[in-house]
């Protein structure tokens, strides 16, 4: 971080609060390079290059040797492959903000964890009800999930009318629906186990925690070790993509080197007279290698790793994500089929009131605490954002449906979140409105 001496001293809690304001900014930016890359896929989709289009994502590819077959679809491994990353990144962000951030309040993080629980349980109840008897009940997955960088996206465009404690509640929440989404999905929408690719799975894992302790920091290494996992647990039934979350979950909070042992490091290097001392094997060319890793190694690495992925998940893997499962085509499909009545019905309306009514018994209760600014009005109004199912609800939608049903399905989605953002910004625009000219 840069110290600017005319300016005023940084404040330990800068630590926390810059990589929460970090995250959401290249969340609100990846919402739109999202939407441009949805609304140019249901655009192709339903043009006159819609065949071609669609078929590009279906081409195979992969490697075979033998009996083992590596070959899947372009769609397959951006679902189960580039996802993953997208999954490794928010488990990071969860983690640091439980260990290091905002969250480390138990109760400040039981109010999103209660309106993520809701918000995942009520939805599924009102897809179940409507879909009693019907083919397609099982597919309640995709009405849990909530879109973390349309939702941010949404709350972005209001600027300072909302509270950044709403900010905070909504991005915590669609963290934690995330990653229960992906337990969900790694439970119930896998193929049958085969017990040994997991039990290799879990031995890399270990390996993983082993080499860790023993001090080995490469961040090569640990992705070379990490796709192995991932083809293990491809293999074995599990849904490969909880690979990310568990990698996520164990990536270290804390860095290497001390604040004081880095100190006292550059002040070795720096204290070397001046001229050309660093080339050849010198004593200052070592103590100069030796700060640049100190610096490196200062920074946890759930912050290093969060750092650098970021912004090539929201700028590239959600984009191509879109434009792989987002096309629908619209002409001559059946509107009426049951499942997108049912998982509008899910998203639209079973998610908001599921988050608000959790939150609100996890207050009433005593298990949560509300923050200061964080009105009951503003979070029902923002509730309603949390329709916005999309990138999940589609990534679950390809499991569970067949072909045959998957349109339709889609069409509910992007009905739903359509919907939801549109309901969700007027009403908080109004709110935010009323509250400036002193109605409330």
């Amino acid at each position: 971080m840069h110290n600017d001496s005319t300016g005023l001293p940084p404040e330990f809690a800068d630590r926390f609060t810059e990589p929460f304001a970090r995250f959401l900014k290249i969340e609100a930016a990846a919402g739109g390079m999202l939407l441009i890359a949805t609304v140019t896929a249901l655009i192709l989709s339903n043009s006159a290059w819609s065949t071609p289009f669609l078929a590009f994502w279906e081409i195979p590819i992969g490697l075979h040797f033998g009996s083992l077959d590596f070959t899947r679809s372009l769609r397959h491994w951006i679902n189960d492959g580039l996802m993953t990353l997208f999954f490794f990144v928010v488990a990071l962000e969860l983690k640091r903000a439980l260990v290091l951030g905002e969250l480390r309040d138990l109760r400040a993080a039981a109010l999103p964890f209660s309106g993520a629980l809701g918000g995942m349980l009520i939805p599924v109840c009102v897809y179940v009800l409507l879909m009693w008897g019907q083919p397609g009940m099982h597919g309640w997955g995709p009405v849990m999930a909530t879109d973390t960088a349309f939702v941010i996206g949404c709350l972005a465009l209001l600027g300072s009318r909302i509270p950044p404690t709403l900010r905070l509640f909504f991005l915590s929440l669609a963290i934690f629906d995330d990653v229960g989404a992906i337990a969900v999905v790694a439970i119930s929408y896998s193929d049958a186990l085969n017990w040994v690719p997991l039990s290799l799975a879990v031995l890399g894992l270990s390996a993983v925690a082993g080499f860790a302790r023993l001090g080995i920091r490469s961040v090569p290494f640990y992705f070379l070790l990490g796709g192995v996992i991932w083809l293990c647990f491809d293999a074995s039934g599990i849904h490969a993509t909880i690979t990310g979350v568990i990698l996520g979950l164990m990536t270290p909070t804390h860095g290497w080197v001390s604040d004081e042992r880095l100190r006292a490091v550059l002040s070795r290097a720096l204290s070397h007279p001046t001229g050309d001392f660093w080339s050849g094997d010198t004593t200052e060319r070592r103590d100069l290698l030796r700060a640049g890793t100190a610096l490196t190694e200062t920074l946890s690495p759930v912050e290093r790793l969060e750092i650098m992925l970021h912004p090539w998940v929201g700028f590239m893997v959600m984009p191509i994500f879109a434009l792989a499962n987002a096309g629908v085509e619209i002409h001559g499909a059946d509107l009426g089929q049951p499942v997108s009545a049912a998982i509008f019905a899910g998203l639209a309306f079973g998610k908001p009131i599921g988050v608000l009514t959790f939150s609100w018994l996890a207050v009433r209760l005593g298990i949560a605490s509300r923050a200061l600014g964080l009105s009951w009005r503003l979070l029902a109004a923002g509730s309603l954002l949390t329709g916005i199912g999309f990138t999940m609800s589609l990534f679950i939608a390809d499991l569970a449906y067949d072909p045959a049903v998957l349109n339709a399905a889609k069409i509910g989605i992007l009905a739903a979140s359509t919907v939801s953002a549109a309901a969700g910004l007027m009403m908080l625009l109004w709110l935010t409105h009323v509250k400036r000219i002193g109605f409330v």
